[in-house]
C-alpha cells in the first residue's frame, strides 16, 4: 500500500530540491511490528525515496537497544529527524493525516541554517541552561496540531538543551490518561507546565520559561 499519490510525489520532489544539508530519518521498530510501526516505516521510505539528500535507517527497538537509547527512544514507532547532528526532533506514532506536513517542516527545518522562529525568540532559547522536554500530543485529523509540532520542533532545532517529541496520542493510550489528554494539540513541558491549542510563539517561549521557573 503506497501513502503518497504521484500528485504528491510530483509536488515533494519540486519542494526537495532546495533541501541543504542531507536528512536522515531513523526509524525504530520492531521485529513483531506494533501497531502502526509497519506504515511509519513505510511512509518514512516512501519520503526518503523521493530525494537524494534524504535516507531512511531502520531499528529495532529490543536488538538496537544501544542505538534507541543513544536517541532516549522510550516507545515506538518512533523517528528522529536530523542532519548532521541530533537536534532533539522526535515523532511517536505515525506522522500522518495533518501531522505529515509537520515531518516535512521537520526536514526543512533540520535542512537548513535558517531557523523559521523570530530573532528574538532565538535570543531566548539559546540562554537557556537546563534541559527542557516538550511533549505534543495530536491526533491526525486535528488541524490546529501541526502549528504547535512545529514550533516545538523548531525550538528543539534552534534550543541545544530542548528536545520536542509529537506524540500521536490514540497510539499512546497510556499517556492520555497520564497527562490527562481530553482535547488537543495539548502541550507538556517538563511534566507540570500544561496548556492546551495551538497558541503564538512568544506565548509558546513564555511557557517554556514558567516550566523552568518550577525547578529553580
Amino acid at each position: 500500500m503506497a501513502f503518497l499519490r504521484e500528485k504528491d510525489i510530483k509536488d515533494l520532489k519540486k519542494r526537495f530540491e532546495s533541501l541543504n544539508k542531507p536528512v536522515r530519518l531513523i526509524n525504530f521498530t520492531q521485529e513483531i511490528e506494533c501497531r502502526h510501526c509497519r506504515e511509519t516505516r513505510m511512509l518514512l521510505q516512501e519520503v526518503a525515496d523521493i530525494s537524494d539528500k534524504i535516507t531512511i535507517e531502520v531499528y529495532d527497538f529490543q536488538l538496537d537497544k544501544k542505538v534507541a537509547d543513544r536517541f532516549a527512544i522510550d516507545k515506538i514507532p518512533a523517528s528522529v529527524v536530523m542532519a548532521d547532528e541530533d537536534v532533539g526532533i522526535r515523532f511517536y506514532g505515525i506522522p500522518s493525516g495533518y501531522e505529515f506536513a509537520s515531518l516535512l517542516e521537520a526536514i526543512e527545518i533540520v535542512s537548513s541554517d535558517k531557523s523559521p522562529l523570530k530573532d528574538d525568540t532565538l535570543d531566548k532559547i539559546k540562554a537557556i541552561k537546563k534541559d527542557v522536554h516538550i511533549q505534543v500530543f495530536v491526533t491526525p485529523t486535528c488541524p490546529y496540531c501541526p502549528a504547535a509540532v512545529v514550533i516545538g520542533h523548531a525550538l528543539a532545532h534552534a534550543g541545544s538543551k530542548i528536545r520536542a517529541d509529537m506524540i500521536e496520542v490514540t497510539e499512546f493510550p497510556h499517556l492520555a490518561n497520564r497527562y490527562a489528554v481530553m482535547g488537543v494539540p495539548r502541550v507538556v513541558i517538563n511534566e507540570d507546565t500544561i496548556f492546551e491549542g495551538a497558541i503564538p510563539e512568544p506565548a509558546y517561549v513564555d511557557k517554556i520559561f514558567e516550566a523552568l521557573s518550577k525547578s529553580d
